[in-house]
């Protein structure tokens, strides 16, 4: 059976990667609006509800008021903006979060598909607050670095030099300064903290790829967990995942670099526990492409548990 999808706002960097994924599969048909319907409301509105699914890859505003032309609360919609990510009406995007998120997702008419940071951050925190490892109002610490594609449409036309006069920019850059970046709410939520953690994100000179880094002294853990015991709560967590691969203590004791870009262009994402025994630290890093299982691959994942696959 074919399925009828609508991606509103196409154009810019995720949507596009759904579109081509979309495209190019028998199972789909995509329903497409010309530039002047793609500008008319009534026309996106008959899309939107013509769907069996529709993915918005807008703006928050506009992710909003395209959600109010749904005709039916019934209408599906996965929502990639942040719009409705911390909504309790809405269900989160994210199928790794518990044993029932995917089945949550499949019978869902509403998904809000996760940001790129969160993901890293939630992937390697929430299993150790679920289990009592890391209590809930922990002081936790995040630094990442993403692609410019993270950037938006300017961003990407700044490292790619679309003008040949433009100044170049930076290899690396830490952006989010005052503390405010918008996906806090999201990570606190479902990584289960009481407070947001402190946040810093930076950009590099890559188009694809990312790495989250959450540290922790576990002299300040309750019980003192070990660095065995962080990989094995994980471990159990992820056992049988098809997305996350937590990766054996022993590789992570011989990696000696991970590069930003070495999952792109994968929907997978690669967790790395790295710890030192003697001082009671461990740093877990999620690796992850971050418009792969950071936007374009959870949506069409989240797409596909949608539609029954």
């Amino acid at each position: 059976m074919t399925a009828h999808i609508f991606i509103d706002g196409s154009a810019g960097t995720t949507g596009l990667q759904i579109q081509e994924r979309l495209a190019a599969r028998g199972d789909i048909s995509l329903i497409l609006l010309d530039e002047a319907e793609k500008k008319d409301p009534a026309k996106r509105g008959q899309a939107l509800n013509d769907a069996d699914v529709s993915i918005l890859c807008l703006p928050d505003v506009a992710a909003r008021e395209t959600v109010s032309l749904a005709r039916a609360n019934s209408v599906r919609i996965i929502d990639t903006s942040t719009a409705h990510r911390t909504d309790p009406d809405w269900v989160y995007g994210l199928a790794e979060l518990n044993a029932e998120q995917a089945d949550l997702i499949s019978g869902a008419a509403r998904v809000s598909n996760p940001g790129c940071y969160p993901t890293g951050v939630i992937v390697a925190l929430n299993p150790l607050v679920s289990a009592g490892l890391v209590p809930a109002d922990y002081p936790v610490a995040v630094s990442a670095v993403s692609g410019y594609t993270g950037g938006g449409k300017q961003m990407i036309a700044e490292y790619e030099n679309a003008d040949a006069g433009a100044t170049p920019p930076s290899a690396f850059h830490l952006y989010g300064l005052q503390l405010q970046h918008k996906h806090l709410g999201e990570m606190q939520v479902y990584g289960g903290l009481v407070k947001p953690p402190v946040f810093i994100p930076s950009v590099a000179n890559f188009p694809q790829g990312m790495i989250t880094q959450v540290p922790l002294d576990l002299a300040k853990l309750p019980g003192t967990p070990t660095v065995a015991d962080i990989h094995h709560t994980l471990a159990g967590f992820y056992a049988g995942s098809e997305v996350i691969e937590l990766i054996s203590t022993a590789e992570a004791e011989n990696t000696k670099q991970l590069r930003g870009d070495m999952m792109a262009g994968s929907d997978g994402l690669k967790l790395y526990v790295f710890g030192d025994e003697a001082k009671q630290q461990v740093m877990i890093a999620a690796v992850f492409d971050n418009l792969g299982k950071g936007a374009s691959g959870a949506a069409v994942q989240n797409l596909d548990l949608m539609l029954g696959g």
